[in-house]
């Protein structure tokens, strides 16, 4: 027991609310040990919650912590309802937090998608916050100086253009190289059931996709964690000294509703469902639902047919999306909002948006398609009219590849 956390009620209260931390460092002598603890009851327990898996490896340790909205500790018998901020948490337990590193929209994650975030301060903790996706993507070696470990908790959704996994690979490279080791509490994926899209080809690698892995991953961040270590992702091939606290009472068939919009765009379970097919859009000319309060659950263009669809709406500034595609513009397209959302990857919406654009020309005017989809051949797929069976059909051999990979590196069934 970590007897300090007793020094006065208000700090027993935090540590009852937050934990019932009772084990030793003895009992957490090893990541295999963690990985292969027994589950003591059905209900999903995240990394964040089971401090006393971690607490004694942060003791006595200078901690840089990565974290954003999502990094929360949930209260005992209010899963999901009731939270404390993971950073809130441990400075109330006098763990030693020297610094936040945030990731794309930020620590607090009001910041649009691929906005620049500057370095800056948290106003409730004064702590100092570095960017991860601003001027620096990767951890430098001054700002690691100080610190003995990182701690990396952040909700991923699946997909591999979401650049948290990016954010992963750069902070393990950075840890690695300076031998400062990684722990990563572990969160669902909430679209973890399943595998789909093409393989990313390398000569379209950037931030949006970096490993040969399918648009949709099928891993947690633990899991992917493993497998950049394991295939020798980072550069020159070094390894990044991590453990991992699971998910408890998690398969990859559970079903997750994420309680905290990881992203501004992404507010509920039916848009972080439909994004791995909506997000598709982001680099086309067509609007996914920026600029609305329907993000990912609906699309259109003025340049879609309006004698063939019947809704229609117009995208204005809002929250997370300060410059919407088609601004104070009609746009005619498919509202999917009330359609009960599948965990699946579909290409039928945007092979739908193509053959009812009335201008062709105008819906990859934009080099991010290539980007996203992370392959040229999608894009002229689609425009050559190969139905969405024959396009996935092309996709099979590498996704065959890649399953037999992730194999290895998996935790939960």
């Amino acid at each position: 027991m970590r007897f300090k956390v007793f020094k006065n009620t208000v700090l027993l209260f935090v540590l009852v609310a937050i934990s019932c931390a009772s084990k030793t460092k003895k009992e957490v002598s090893t990541n295999d040990e963690i990985l292969k603890s027994a589950l003591d009851d059905k209900s999903i327990i995240v990394g964040a919650n089971q401090t006393e898996q971690y607490l004694p490896i942060l003791e006595g340790k200078r901690i840089g912590i990565v974290a954003n909205q999502t990094s929360v500790i949930f209260k005992k018998g209010e899963q999901n309802t009731s939270y404390t901020h993971i950073v809130d948490s441990l400075l109330a337990l006098k763990e030693d937090i020297k610094k936040v590193f945030s990731p794309e929209h930020g620590f607090r994650g009001k910041a649009d998608a691929g906005e620049m975030v500057k370095d800056g301060v948290d106003t409730k903790t004064q702590l100092p916050i570095f960017s991860l996706h601003g001027r620096h993507k990767k951890p430098t070696k001054q700002q690691l100086e100080d610190l003995d470990i990182i701690v990396f908790d952040i909700q991923d959704v699946g997909v591999r253009f979401y650049t948290y996994i990016s954010t992963l690979h750069y902070v393990m490279e950075a840890c690695a190289e300076h031998n400062v080791p990684l722990l990563i509490l572990d969160r669902p994926n909430p679209n973890g059931n399943y595998i789909d899209g093409p393989v990313l080809e390398k000569e379209h690698r950037s931030f949006l996709g970096m490993h040969p892995i399918p648009l949709v991953h099928g891993m947690t961040i633990g899991e992917y964690a493993k497998m950049v270590n394991g295939e020798g992702w980072l550069a020159n091939s070094i390894k990044c000294d991590i453990t991992i606290i699971p998910v408890k009472n998690y398969t990859h068939q559970t079903t997750y509703s994420l309680p905290i919009r990881p992203s501004p765009n992404l507010p509920n379970d039916q848009s972080i469902l439909l994004y791995p097919s909506l997000g598709l859009f982001e680099g086309t000319n067509i609007n996914a639902g920026r600029g609305t309060e329907f993000q990912f659950q609906r699309y259109g263009a003025p340049f879609l047919d309006k004698t063939y669809y019947s809704f229609s709406y117009t995208p204005n500034p809002n929250f997370g999306s300060k410059y919407p595609k088609h601004k104070d513009n009609v746009c005619y397209g498919v509202d999917l909002s009330t359609v009960k959302a599948k965990r699946q990857f579909t290409l039928k919406h945007i092979i739908d948006a193509y053959n009812n654009a009335t201008d062709k020309s105008k819906v990859f005017n934009t080099a991010n398609f290539t980007t996203h989809a992370g392959t040229a051949k999608l894009q002229q797929q689609i425009e050559s009219g190969i139905s969405e069976t024959a396009i996935k059909a092309s996709w099979q051999a590498e996704l065959e590849a890649y399953r037999k990979m992730r194999k290895q590196y998996l935790i939960y069934e």
